[in-house]
C-alpha cells in the first residue's frame, strides 16, 4: 500500500467513527492532533476510535482531538478533509447552524472561561509558527556544527541566512496571526508589527533613548497588532463606507504605528528583557529547585491547558538568546511519564489490553508525544500520574543543577520534546556537553519515574482492580482499509484515588 493510500485508509477508518461527514463542522490539525468540530458529540464511537492502530488517544476540549502523532497528522488531515467534502450531504446554512446548537453551546460554556479563551488565542497565534521555528532551528544547529568543525566555509553563510531570516521577521508573522485571531485585517496587523523590525527605527528617540530594531520583539508585535485591531474596528464604526477603503487602513497603521514607536516598543522591550534576565537569574541561582518545580508541574499544566501561557515566553527567549532555557527542563515531564509507563507494564502482567496500549504508545513517548500514555495509562490509574510527575521533577532538577553550575541547556525551537529535541539543543558550552546533560536528565526522569511508580504507584486495591486477565475479553474492530484492529471491550478505567 502506498503512503497516500495508507493515509487515506486512516482517514476512512476515522470518519464513520466520528459520526460521518454530516457530523463534521470544522477540520484542523496541530503538531500531533486532528482537531474536529462536531455537531453531535453523542455520535462519536470513542472506544472503537481508540482501538484503531493509528490512533494514539483522544482528547476532548473545545474541539474533539484525535492524537495521530507528528508527521502522520499532517498527511492524514488533507485526506480526511477530502473525504468529508466528497461524502457530506448538502444542507442549507440554517440547517447546519440549527443542528446540534444546544450541544455546541453547552460545550463552549464548559470550556469558555475568560482565562482559557485568552490562552487558546495565544496558542492560535504562536502554534502556526512552530514548523518554521523547528526547521530554522535545526538548520541553525547544523550550521553551528559545520562552523565548529571548519567544514564547508563557503556554505555556512548561506545556512546562516536561511536559519536567521525567519527569526529576523518573526514579529511580522506574530502581528499577522494576532490580527487574524482577534478579528481584524491580518495584513494590517503584520504591517504595524513590521515597524518593530524596521532598521530605520534606530533614528528615532523615545523616552530619552534611541530605539533599536527588534526592540520589544514578539510581545511588542502582539500588543501592536491587538491595538491595530481595536483601531480598525473603531474606524469601521465611524468612517463612511465610501471612504472606508482609504481612511480605515491609513488611520489603523498611522495611529497604531505611532503608539508602537513611542510607547509599546519601549514597554515591551523592558518586559522582554526582564523575562530573559529572570529566567537566567532563576536557573543560575535556584536552578535545581526551579527545575524540580517546573519539571514536576508541567504535566498538570498540560492537563489544564495552562502550558499555553509559556509559548510567548519561549519565543521571547529564543528571539533574545537564540534558545529557550525552559523547554529542556519542561521536556523532563515526558521522561517521567515514560518511566512510569514502563513500571505499569511490569506491575500489571495480566492486563493484556493495558500492556498492549503501553507497547504501542512508548515509541511516541520517547519522541516526546505524551498524550497516549497520559490519557491511556497514567491518568486513568491516578497514582502513576503523580509518580510520573515525580520523575519529571527529578529530571528537571538534574538539568537545573547544571545551570547553577554554569552549563546552560536550551532549545532553539518549541514543539518537539523527548529524543526529538536532540537536533535542536544549544547552550553556552559545547554541543557535546549540552547533549550529555540533556541525555542525563532524560535518564534521570526515566529512572525516577520508573522507581517511584513501581514501588509507590499502586495501592493493593489498585493492583487487585487492574491486574486481571483482559485477553479473553478482546474483540476486533475493522479499520477503514479492511485490516482488523484489536479493541478491548473492557470499560475505560475510572480515575483512581491517589
Amino acid at each position: 500500500m502506498s503512503t497516500d493510500d495508507k493515509n487515506r485508509a486512516i482517514a476512512a477508518a476515522i470518519l464513520p467513527l466520528v459520526g460521518g461527514a454530516e457530523n463534521i463542522s470544522t477540520v484542523a490539525h496541530c503538531m500531533t492532533r486532528l482537531r474536529l468540530g462536531l455537531r453531535d458529540r453523542s455520535l462519536v464511537q470513542d472506544e472503537a476510535l481508540k482501538a484503531l492502530p493509528s490512533v494514539m488517544g483522544v482528547v476532548e476540549d473545545d474541539t474533539y482531538q484525535i492524537v495521530l502523532g507528528p508527521g502522520t497528522v499532517a498527511r492524514v488531515t488533507p485526506e480526511f478533509e477530502a473525504l468529508v467534502a466528497e461524502t457530506a450531504p448538502q444542507h442549507t446554512a440554517e440547517e447546519l447552524a440549527d443542528r446540534g446548537a444546544a450541544l455546541k453551546a453547552a460545550q463552549k460554556a464548559k470550556n469558555a472561561t475568560p482565562f482559557k479563551l485568552f490562552l487558546r488565542r495565544i496558542a492560535n497565534i504562536f502554534v502556526p509558527l512552530i514548523p518554521a521555528l523547528i526547521g530554522c532551528g535545526i538548520i541553525a544547529g547544523l550550521n553551528g556544527l559545520l562552523i565548529n568543525l571548519g567544514w564547508l566555509p563557503g556554505v555556512t553563510p548561506a545556512l546562516a541566512a536561511i536559519a536567521s531570516g525567519f527569526m529576523a521577521l518573526i514579529a511580522v508573522f506574530v502581528g499577522y496571526n494576532t490580527a487574524k485571531e482577534f478579528g481584524g485585517t491580518a495584513i494590517l496587523g503584520g504591517a504595524v508589527a513590521a515597524i518593530i523590525v524596521f532598521p530605520g527605527v534606530a533614528k528615532i528617540d523615545a523616552f530619552g533613548q534611541t530605539l533599536s530594531p527588534g526592540q520589544g520583539g514578539v510581545l511588542g508585535a502582539l500588543g501592536a497588532a491587538v491595538l491595530a485591531v481595536y483601531v480598525e474596528k473603531w474606524c469601521r464604526r465611524w468612517v463612511p463606507e465610501s471612504l472606508d477603503v482609504l481612511v480605515t487602513p491609513t488611520l489603523t497603521v498611522l495611529i497604531s504605528g505611532l503608539v508602537t514607536i513611542f510607547g509599546l516598543m519601549f514597554v515591551a522591550g523592558e518586559i522582554s528583557q526582564a523575562i530573559g534576565d529572570f529566567a537566567n537569574w532563576l536557573l543560575a541561582n535556584a536552578g535545581a529547585g526551579a527545575g524540580l518545580l517546573l519539571g514536576g508541574l508541567f504535566l498538570p499544566l498540560v492537563m489544564l491547558g495552562l502550558h499555553q501561557a509559556l509559548i510567548p515566553i519561549h519565543t521571547t527567549l529564543i528571539e533574545q538568546q537564540g534558545y529557550t532555557v525552559l523547554l529542556p527542563i519542561l521536556a523532563m515531564a515526558g521522561a517521567g511519564q515514560v518511566g512510569a509507563a514502563m513500571a505499569v507494564y511490569l506491575k500489571l502482567p495480566r492486563n493484556g489490553s493495558l500492556r498492549r496500549t503501553i507497547k504501542s504508545a512508548l515509541p511516541a513517548g520517547f519522541l516526546g508525544v505524551g498524550e497516549p500514555l497520559i490519557y491511556g495509562v497514567s491518568l486513568p490509574l491516578g497514582r502513576p500520574f503523580v509518580t510520573a510527575c515525580v520523575g519529571g521533577a527529578f529530571g528537571g532538577g538534574f538539568i537545573g543543577l547544571f545551570s547553577m553550575l554554569g552549563t546552560t541547556v536550551g532549545s532553539t525551537a518549541i514543539g518537539p520534546s523527548g529524543w526529538a529535541l536532540f537536533p535542536l539543543l544549544n547552550g553556552n558550552h559545547s554541543l557535546g556537553e549540552t547533549i550529555t546533560i540533556y541525555a542525563g536528565g532524560l535518564l534521570v526522569g526515566y529512572l525516577v519515574g520508573f522507581v517511584a511508580t513501581y514501588f509507590w504507584g499502586f495501592s493493593q486495591e489498585l493492583l487487585e482492580e487492574f491486574n486481571v486477565e483482559t485477553e479473553a475479553l478482546e474483540t476486533t474492530v475493522t479499520a477503514g482499509d479492511g485490516a482488523p484492529a484489536p479493541a478491548p471491550t473492557s470499560p475505560e478505567p475510572e480515575p483512581a484515588k491517589v
